[in-house]
């Protein structure tokens, strides 16, 4: 038998004192508080200080330059190699780029005149290998006679040195100049033709099959179809081929004379002014790494990734 058992305000058991001790005695659970521990995200939330960033990102970058110093000054402590210390060098940077836009005549100007002139003829180089190599690459990938018929001579003449080039660019053109441009526009043209006609092969074929479907023509298939497709090859050739116009620019420049960043390296070795040279190293690494980054945010921008469920 169950008998009603009333429980007063404090939750005690004296009013089931009168129960039977066989009976179930239907009393509620005594509340225990209880201190909640954090979640995850709670404690997440919490401010903390995480330093990850300066241990992966900072601080391996400063070692290896660290290092190279390190290095450098050993070299330079050998009285054989006549190569000027860091501590010497940064000086003489600091004076070169106090004034680095000045103009003394066609063989005296400053560092800045040098690197935008070489920076010029890359682009034009570049720009004219741009609007014949993409479009002929598009020709060879979407066409497999054309892409039969200009694959051998791509082989044979892709492994050619650039610099090889440039007597033919001499005896054509007749000026030193043209002649640079010459030699970039063929060493930078390779890279674009050989990426965009991979592109468009690699094209899915139920795409050219729809397209066949909606019997659209060649200049909607190429708009429309083509180009979104390759677009992501297109960008990988034209950053490989400005690394290579920029590593081309400044030997071409080295042997054409002239105003440019390789003439001026040159021309400081005429003058046995190694700190100068070592310099223009560095410029030339530094501007070759700006041109890097700025078509590799150029190519994120322009690659789409595919979204899976």
């Amino acid at each position: 038998m169950v008998s009603a058992i009333f429980h007063n305000p404090l939750g005690t058991a004296e009013a089931a004192v009168d129960a039977p001790a066989t009976d179930m005695v239907l009393s509620p659970t005594p509340v225990r508080r209880s201190v909640k521990k954090p979640t995850p995200a709670a404690v997440a939330s919490k401010p903390q200080f995480d330093l990850s960033w300066l241990w992966l990102g900072c601080l391996p970058p400063v070692l290896g330059l660290g290092l190279l110093a390190l290095l450098w000054e050993l070299v330079s402590m050998g009285t054989a190699a006549a190569i000027p210390s860091p501590k010497d060098t940064l000086i003489q940077a600091f004076d070169l780029f106090s004034d680095p836009f000045y103009d003394n005549g066609p063989n005296d100007q400053g560092i800045g005149w040098n690197v935008l002139s070489s920076l010029k003829r890359v682009a034009m180089g570049f720009g004219l290998a741009a609007l014949v190599g993409i479009p002929v690459g598009f020709a060879i990938g979407r066409f497999s006679f054309l892409s039969r018929m200009f694959n051998p001579l791509i082989s044979l003449l892709r492994p050619v040195s650039p610099l090889a080039w440039l007597p033919i660019g001499l005896l054509v053109f007749k000026g030193a100049n043209p002649a640079a441009i010459w030699t970039i526009f063929i060493c930078s043209i390779w890279p674009m033709i050989i990426n965009t006609a991979v592109g468009v092969q690699r094209v899915p074929q139920d795409y050219m099959n729809v397209a066949r479907v909606l019997n659209l023509s060649e200049w909607k298939i190429v708009t429309k179809i083509l180009f979104p497709a390759v677009l992501p090859y297109m960008l990988t050739g034209v950053r490989l081929a400005v690394g290579t116009a920029w590593l081309v620019i400044v030997a071409a420049e080295m042997l054409t004379g002239g105003v440019g960043i390789g003439f001026w390296v040159w021309d400081e070795w005429n003058n046995l002014n190694v700190k100068n040279i070592i310099i223009a190293i560095f410029v030339i690494g530094l501007v070759g790494l700006i041109l890097e980054y700025i078509l590799i945010k150029i190519a994120t921008a322009f690659t789409f990734e595919e979204v899976k469920n």
